[in-house]
């Protein structure tokens, strides 16, 4: 089991930056950012292996950066030129591979809100 706890969101302007934590109580083979608006289905922003390898979808691709600390087990979303449509509550993902296949255990954070005003 990995818990994971969220910080770092808050209220910002539009341009402005944010910069959300996940802390996990253990390792994690792939840490992620997702998020949520109201009305809409949770949405992949970014992933990054305990290697390093990342993706991003197209929507945040150029403004969000991921990174981690696996030492701390930490995982960060740099968030810059933040839009009014970036308004939603942000969850952090942790995946352990548990087969060669690639079949993984999700951890979910409890999220954390992002609100950016025009």
């Amino acid at each position: 089991q990995v818990q994971l706890v969220e910080s770092g969101g808050g209220l910002v302007q539009a341009g402005g930056s944010l910069r959300l934590s996940c802390s996990a109580s253990g390792s994690a083979d792939v840490m992620g950012w997702y998020r949520q608006a109201p009305g809409k289905q949770r949405e992949f922003l970014a992933c990054i292996t305990a290697e390093g390898s990342i993706k991003y979808a197209d929507s945040v691709k150029g403004r969000f950066t991921i990174s981690r600390d696996n030492v701390k087990n930490t995982a960060y979303l740099q968030m810059d030129s933040l839009k009014p449509e970036d308004t939603a509550a942000y969850y952090c993902n942790a995946q352990r591979v548990i087969s060669v296949e690639g079949a993984a255990i999700n951890f979910w954070g409890q999220g954390t809100q992002v609100t950016v005003s025009s």
